[in-house]
């Protein structure tokens, strides 16, 4: 019986040949050499290890940093009849000892579970006792603190290399620059590593950066134009709903995701969208790695992702069927602003981190020198308001004190109350004029918040009390008394944060173990966004080629389909061939710039300048119904 990878990649996966570096990887590690890969988004790294693992005896551990990656992964390998197992979370621990018992006995040939399981002794002693064949590391830019995903939980991964010395290790990225490359061999101790990078270019995608100011117009456009599948990238859960809304308001198919909605909906929402029931699916980067849809036709980023890494890894979703695809970022002056505000001047320097750590400790009166054990319950908003702290900056600091082991945070500390009124505004105004004495609460929240009547809004129930001059206290009792009354829908946290202290209190000694890396990781966050803002900034060199090159890829050929390539197709001014367009279209008929914009295919803001020139000469006016003609 034929063994070949040729012979297993057809069995399981109907595929008759590897692409790329799929093979060398794969030989590799079937010669027990270790392996870093480098692999572009849809480049295929799964099966690096996937048909080396079915070669051999033995189970495969790989690690990888999301429990819904996890999830796609072994449900796509039980799909293919091949056994797999997924320590995720919700776990009861016999749970866990039976599952690590039927990766031992049970013939299981995948054993997936995220580096913070890997840290727990039992699965480490497990382990140890099982005949492996092949370590993984998925997603090896996150052990990196240089990675645009650092996760210090990560660094546990080379305790695989004592538990199992003498299998071979696996390293696979999509978004590793030559930096983090050095930072992943040596954080996981790879022994004379096979290094296989494929170019990152992808060939068969537009990379276009449109400066607009109507942006809904543009995701209108781009959204209503394609056949096939989308993803609408945003960056906040609300912007995720309200998008998806207008584009369905406007008889455009769309859902949104995030990760605020409940697994079950995550997961209708995508059979839906997988199956093309749904063209649009709006999301934040809760949808992202493990998402293989090969016939999205479009990824537009509707905001400015804060590194390249993530913008290129997102963008790459587009096209991994071989199609041509789009990639479009839609942005202007106001936009970037708004990524240096949210990003940079949220960064929390050293004296802050140790100010919140000082006022932490006094909120709960811990001494110094002591180590208080108990979970703590924290109203994040009541302690902020007591120490006059920015609450976005106290967030940060807070998860760096988190990821440096000085206290440990529940994943309840982002849940905030959210509201929105769900009757028309007459009913709210007839309940206005009968409940009087709370008529002043309910108007301050309408003028603090827009939108409340259309989305659920998160709403600051500290600042609110404030406002009003009363207890916060008073403000959640209205807000339950008018959800009972049927005028809102509530959901309401406000203990919203449990926290643990992990290290004795020693006030500024504490933070002074990792200031260092502190700074440094400011200064990458930093450089992380300049970067991105220069990406969108350049209009002179093509978009492929920043893309590549900043990558630690050589290349001077133009891709030919970018905006900058565009600009100056094979030679040809651009303007003067829209130039001609727009008066052959004005020869027959008089048409608005957003006509000429549809009909041409062209950037709003080369027809803009193009009408303008044209009107100048002459050549041009307008008539009274604010249409060009000649």
């Amino acid at each position: 019986m034929d063994n070949s990878p040729e012979a297993v990649l057809e069995k399981y996966w109907g595929f008759k040949q590897f692409k790329g570096s799929q093979k060398t990887l794969i030989n590799a590690a079937l010669n027990g050499e270790d392996v870093l890969g480098l692999l572009p988004t849809g480049g295929g790294k799964s099966i690096c290890f996937q048909v080396p693992a079915m070669m051999r005896e033995g189970i495969c551990i790989v690690i990888s940093p999301l429990i819904a990656l996890i999830q796609n992964q072994v449900e796509g390998l039980k799909n293919l009849g091949i056994k797999a197992i997924g320590l995720t979370g919700g776990l009861r621990k016999e749970e866990v000892g039976v599952l690590l018992d039927n990766c031992r006995y049970g013939n299981y040939k995948f054993l997936y579970l995220s580096p913070e399981r890997l840290s727990q002794e039992r699965v480490q002693q497990r382990i140890a006792q099982m005949t492996v064949n092949l370590l993984v590391v998925d997603e090896a830019h996150c052990i990196s603190q240089w990675g645009h995903d650092f996760r210090p939980a990560y660094l546990t991964c080379n305790t695989l290399r004592t538990l199992q010395p003498t299998v071979p290790m696996m390293a696979l990225t999509a978004t590793a620059t030559s930096r983090v490359a050095k930072d992943i061999i040596e954080k996981l101790e790879l022994i004379n590593p096979l290094i296989q990078k494929d170019s990152f270019s992808r060939k068969n995608i537009a990379f276009k950066v449109i400066l607009e100011e109507d942006k809904k117009y543009r995701l209108r456009q781009y959204c209503a134009a394609i056949k096939s599948s989308g993803i609408v990238y945003v960056r906040t859960r609300r912007l995720a709903e309200e998008i998806s809304g207008h584009l369905a308001e406007h008889k455009i198919s769309a859902t949104f995701y995030h990760g605020g909605i409940p697994q079950k909906e995550k997961k209708e929402k995508l059979e839906k969208w997988v199956k093309n029931e749904v063209k649009i699916m709006v999301a934040t980067n809760a949808f992202g790695m493990g998402i293989d849809k090969p016939d999205v036709s479009l990824v537009l980023h509707y905001q400015i992702p804060d590194c390249i890494e993530n913008y290129f890894q997102e963008a790459g979703r587009a096209g991994r069927n071989g199609d041509s695809a789009n990639a479009i970022l839609i942005t202007n002056d106001n936009d970037k602003e708004q990524v240096k505000n949210q990003f940079l001047s949220t960064l929390p320097d050293v004296a802050f981190v140790k100010l919140v750590y000082k006022k932490l400790s006094n909120y709960f009166q811990i001494a110094y020198g002591e180590l208080n054990t108990e979970t703590h319950q924290l109203n994040f908003n009541d302690f902020c308001a007591i120490y006059k702290l920015n609450t976005l900056l106290a967030y940060n600091a807070l998860n760096i004190l988190d990821r440096n082991s000085v206290i440990s945070l529940t994943t309840a500390f982002s849940r905030k109350s959210t509201i929105q009124f769900i009757v028309d505004k007459d009913t709210l105004f007839d309940y206005l004029k009968k409940n009087t004495s709370i008529s002043e609460i309910i108007r301050t929240i309408l003028r603090t918040y827009g939108g409340i009547f259309e989305h659920e809004i998160s709403v600051n129930t500290i600042l609110l009390s404030k406002k009003l001059q009363v207890s916060e206290q008073k403000v959640l009792r209205v807000l339950e008394r008018i959800s009972e009354d049927g005028l809102i829908s509530y959901k309401g946290k406000h203990n919203d944060l449990e926290i643990s202290f992990l290290v004795p209190r020693e006030d500024d000694l504490t933070i002074n173990k990792f200031a260092g890396s502190l700074k440094e990781q400011n200064a990458l966050k930093t450089y992380h966004v300049h970067q991105m803002l220069t990406y969108i900034d350049n209009r002179r060199t093509c978009r492929s080629i920043q893309l590549l090159q900043y990558f630690g890829e050589k290349t001077t050929h133009p891709c030919g389909l970018c905006d900058v390539c565009l600009g100056d197709e094979n030679g040809q001014d651009l303007s003067k061939r829209v130039q001609k367009d727009i008066l052959t279209i004005l020869n027959s008929n008089p048409a608005s710039s957003r006509t000429m914009q549809t009909s041409l295919n062209v950037e709003s803001e080369i027809i803009l300048a193009v009408l303008k020139e044209l009107l100048e000469d002459g050549k041009i006016k307008l008539n009274s119904k604010n249409q060009y003609t000649v």
